[in-house]
């Protein structure tokens, strides 16, 4: 059974070099186009083996990283290379680079817009009452750091990795369909036998890579309908899954 999500998390391709950028402390001025290339791809390959909806846009921007890269890779001429027109060649990263501190510019302004929207949305205004027989609570915060779904890929790579790594070296492996209704009620069903609060990496089997990523999708669902939360104290750290 073949089961596609679409999800508007991603915002196109400059956005996921961006968080690439961002999680990896690279210099936007000077990118190491080896390395970013790298990592682009094997986000690109995780969406597609997630059978997630991979638009052309993001494929266009690996082919450009790429042909950046191959241009990289040239031996530096004594001379300075010119174009077609007779004019000297910029650096192959030059376009690329503006691009992405132009997107920066506007994600970051765009972000600053949104926090005011929610600051403006916690005003209210109304005639003064008397409220000293109401007792004060603070609001639980639940996410400490915002979990994307890059965080969600990332950490779905190094579920994979794990796995890898602890199975046997011979096995036999029955093919079972496993529908993701089903999947997601036993995910639910552990949350509730763990007092509603698990590790995303406790949530999934040993060696049985399609109930691995069936298991994913069932966990992107969930989030989806708004049944599960996601938790991470700090940056980099390890992703928990709970109840609402």
């Amino acid at each position: 059974m073949q089961y596609n999500i679409k999800t508007e998390a991603f915002e196109g391709p400059l956005d996921l070099l961006l968080h690439l950028i961002n999680r990896y402390e690279i210099d936007i001025y000077d990118i190491p186009v080896a390395v970013i290339t790298e990592q682009y791809l094997s986000y690109i390959h995780a969406m597609q083996e997630l059978q997630l909806d991979v638009a052309s846009e993001y494929l266009v921007m690996a082919a450009t990283l790429l042909a950046i890269k191959s241009k990289m890779l040239l031996p530096k001429q004594e001379e300075p290379l010119l174009d077609e027109d007779g004019e000297m060649m910029d650096d192959p990263r030059q376009d690329l680079m503006e691009r992405l501190i132009e997107y920066k510019k506007y994600k970051e302004a765009a972000n600053e817009l949104k926090q005011r929207e929610q600051e403006r949305a916690e005003l209210y205004t109304r005639p003064p009452l008397d409220l000293g027989s109401f007792q004060q609570k603070e609001a639980e915060e639940r996410l400490p750091v915002d979990v994307t779904l890059y965080d969600m890929l990332a950490a779905f790579q190094k579920l994979l990795r794990r796995k890898k790594l602890q199975k046997p070296i011979t096995t036999r492996v029955a093919r079972q369909e496993i529908p993701i209704e089903q999947r997601m009620e036993e995910v639910l069903h552990q949350l509730e036998e763990r007092n509603g609060r698990s590790s995303f990496f406790d949530l999934f089997p040993q060696d049985d890579r399609e109930a691995i990523v069936v298991t994913f999708l069932a966990v992107l669902e969930l989030l989806k309908k708004n049944l599960v939360l996601l938790e991470q104290e700090r940056n980099f750290e390890e992703i928990f899954l709970l109840k609402p």
